[in-house]
Parts: C-alpha cells; structure tokens; sequence
C-alpha cells in the first residue's frame, strides 16, 4: 500500500482514458452545435435586412436644409410592419422651423415613415399655438414633411380667443398658412354668432 496519497495522482489521467471510449460519444453529441444560425442572414454589409427594436423614451429630429424643424418625442417607440416605420406612444411634438410660431402636437399614438418622410398621429391629437392662442382636436392627423401639409380626415375643432370652427375634415398648407375645412363646418363667434 502507499503511504502517500499525493502518489495516487497519476492514476486520475489513466482512469479518463481508460473509461473515454464509455463517456466521449455523449460528451460529443452534447457539445455539437444545434442549427438556428445562418451566417448569410446576419451579413452587416447587405442593405436588404430588416432589423426591428422597441425603445423607451426617444426623440426623433427632423431637419429641413439644415435647420432643426421638428422634435418629436414619445414615452415608447417600436419598429413597424417594417425597419422604415416607427411607431410610437404618448407622443410630444413641437414645431420649429419656418416663419411660423412653435407649435405643440401631442397624441397618444403615432407613425413615422422615414422613406417618406410621413408623420401620423392617432388618437386624442392636441395641437397648441400659444402664440395665435389657438388650440386644435383631432382623433387622426397627417403631416407630409415634402409637401409641408397637414391633413385631417375626420372631425376637427379648432379654438382661437374668437372664434370656434368644427368641421368634418381640415387641409392645411404651411407654406401658404392656408386651412380648407371640409365636411360639414360650424363656426362660432366669441360674440354669440354661428354660421
């Protein structure tokens, strides 16, 4: 018998390969890589992919020939049926740029089509010209960012220190600051009159 059982040492490298003909199979098929990953598919230099997100808190800078026109701000952003959409939540918006007053936009939802440059807001849209004292309700608002129009398919107020105008539908240029309303309109004065 020894008498040291430092001495028994060795006697652990030759039981693993005396025994690995019993325990190398099912170590092998253990550590064999399972399918799942395609190396074409995560290619950083193909421009085709996709790539989906979902953020907390985020703002989104719009600039027209290089001068800052739109911040928008939302609680929560996500990708949409594509990698060009951004959807959001509890949207804050203010307008900067032109000759225009600021103006604030809130909504609870919206959309944002970086392709083609399309802001819509849906769902209990405010729109606030502190300036003008003039503030607007809508349930759907959309904002071409080319063409510079806002477009408002459904019911619309607009409140001024004068005046209160519904209607069923508003066009509005920002290039000219010309509103088309539609639908059927209502306009009451601050004095008691209606049209």
């Amino acid at each position: 018998m020894l008498k040291n059982p430092r001495n028994l040492l060795w006697l652990i490298p030759l039981v693993l390969l005396a025994t690995s003909p019993r325990w190398k199979p099912p170590l092998s098929v253990f550590l064999t890589p399972r399918g799942g990953f395609d190396a074409v598919t995560v290619d950083p230099l193909r421009d085709d992919q996709e790539e989906h997100f979902i953020m907390d808190a985020i703002t989104i800078t719009m600039y027209n020939r290089g001068l800052e026109e739109w911040i928008v701000n939302a609680e929560r952003a996500y990708t949409g049926d594509t990698d060009r959409e951004i959807g959001m939540e509890e949207v804050d918006a203010v307008y900067t740029g032109g000759e225009q007053e600021r103006t604030r936009i809130t909504s609870s939802r919206g959309m944002y089509n970086v392709d083609e440059r399309h802001l819509v807001l849906i769902d209990d849209v405010v729109i606030v010209k502190p300036v003008s004292r003039q503030e607007m309700y809508t349930d759907l608002l959309h904002y071409y960012n080319t063409t510079k129009l806002v477009v408002c398919p459904g019911d619309v107020e607009l409140r001024g220190p004068e005046f209160t105008i519904r209607a069923g539908r508003l066009d509005y240029d920002m290039l000219t600051d010309n509103y088309d309303f539609g639908g059927r309109v209502k306009v009451t004065s601050s004095d008691g009159g209606k049209s």
